[in-house]
């Protein structure tokens, strides 16, 4: 692998510096598809709620790559099993693993046939730029690279350590995601885990010295979800997007020409399977384009939920218990003149801190390397971990519904436009 004629040094507030010395690496970095992920949150909705969230999936991405190049340079038992060429393709995978992202996270995949992850391949074994950067540099680095995102590299560590309970992508975003939120829930010990990995026979495994470690990396992980990634007014924020998409994708079968003013879009609604250039015009700043054309649009719901989008007029939130709840917000709902499709979102989530899977060599699971040399997985090694795995699964169902006209049931709306809402005292919800 050809070195580039000097290392070059990137700063990052989360690693402190990023290495860079594969020529190949550098151009990817610079390539068309990398550089996209400048203008995609990291975080889908959470900006709307951290203020200071704004990072990207493309220092994301860097930060994966610098933790997997860590990771097969600096721990001596997977430095010595991997060649040069190994090594370049796990670090290779790290950096490109987000590339298929589309706008707002994974919002996005409500109106797109593909999952991120199908894009990511196509960008990567497909005639992109990036394919011919590998391809350059070896004809088979493409689907090598493509294999560990697929986690169908024969090699299986080099699929743990992108994609698995322990992997450089989870440690990364948990860490930039504290600190671009301003929390301190996602805060663990990288630098004692990595310390503390080693490879045992193809396996990815910690040693019981650093099983403390690991204890807070998976509670940092439960309370980030709760606190962060399911935050009820980023998941508001999600819902109002979903709903926009769903709206789209119904307007774009009865009355197509309503679209018109948004073609950024169109690849989305009326392709089968979107192209990869399709995807590369598609990012954050163009779909907030699409969503301001569509103030304007005639749709009434659409104009509606563009001018909540961009004017962060969230729907408000509530939990409930059972399907009388659900029926009777859709009854309220519908009486004040919205139509309960687009007007009222259901949610349910769930998170358990710690689920081993069922197989004792299952590879997704995060195995200890105990002092005789035994394997244990976490949940036999650790009584913490042991004791969440038993815990009952946390879950929460709420809806999401406009909360400024049925504050009063006597209130009527005039129109759904966003119009009226300049001139009515809007609900908003707090942080």
């Amino acid at each position: 692998m050809q070195k580039t004629s000097e290392t070059k040094v990137l700063r990052d507030p989360v690693h402190g510096y990023i290495h860079v010395d594969l020529q190949v690496v550098w151009d990817c970095i610079n390539a068309r598809e990398m550089q996209r992920l400048r203008r995609i949150h990291q975080l889908g909705g959470d900006f709307q709620v951290y203020h200071t969230a704004e990072h990207s999936r493309f220092s994301h991405s860097l930060g994966v790559y610098e933790i997997v190049r860590r990771m097969v340079y600096e721990i001596d038992s997977i430095a010595e099993s991997l060649s040069d060429y190994g090594k370049a393709v796990v670090m290779l995978a790290g950096l490109l693993h987000d590339i298929g992202h589309g706008p707002f996270s994974h919002a996005f995949e409500d109106i797109s046939p593909l999952k991120h992850e199908e894009y990511t391949v196509k960008i990567i074994i497909e005639d992109s730029e990036i394919h011919r950067i590998l391809a350059n540099c070896d004809p088979e680095l493409p689907n090598d690279v493509a294999s560990i995102i697929r986690y169908e590299n024969p090699k299986e560590c080099l699929n743990q350590i992108v994609s698995g309970q322990l992997d450089a992508d989870r440690m990364d975003y948990l860490l930039r995601d504290a600190y671009f939120t301003g929390t301190s829930y996602g805060k663990f010990d990288l630098e004692r885990i990595l310390r503390t990995i080693r490879l045992k026979d193809e396996r990815i495994v910690v040693k019981q010295s650093g099983i403390h470690s690991v204890e807070d990396y998976i509670m940092a992980r439960y309370h980030m979800y709760w606190q962060v990634y399911l935050h009820p007014v980023a998941r508001s924020y999600e819902a109002l997007l979903s709903i926009m998409f769903q709206r789209m994708k119904d307007v774009a079968k009865k009355d197509p020409d309503v679209l018109r003013e948004v073609s950024m879009f169109h690849p989305f609604l009326f392709k089968k399977e979107p192209d990869i250039e399709d995807l590369y015009q598609m990012d954050e700043p163009a779909a907030f384009y699409g969503f301001s054309r569509l103030l304007y649009c005639g749709d009434e719901i659409l104009c509606d939920i563009a001018y909540r989008i961009l004017n962060r007029k969230l729907f408000a939130y509530k939990t409930i218990e059972s399907e009388k709840d659900y029926t009777a917000i859709c009854d309220k709902v519908a009486a004040m003149g919205y139509d309960p499709t687009y007007y009222v979102y259901r949610d349910a989530v769930s998170q358990r801190p710690y689920s081993p899977y069922s197989i004792q060599d299952n590879p997704h699971n995060i195995l200890v390397l105990q002092e005789d040399g035994s394997i244990k997985e976490l949940s036999e090694a650790s009584e913490i971990v042991k004791a969440l795995t038993r815990a009952d699964l946390k879950e929460e169902h709420k809806i999401y519904y406009p909360i400024e006209h049925l504050a009063n049931e006597d209130v009527r709306i005039k129109t759904k436009t966003h119009k009226d809402y300049k001139e009515s005292t809007i609900w908003q919800l707090s942080e």
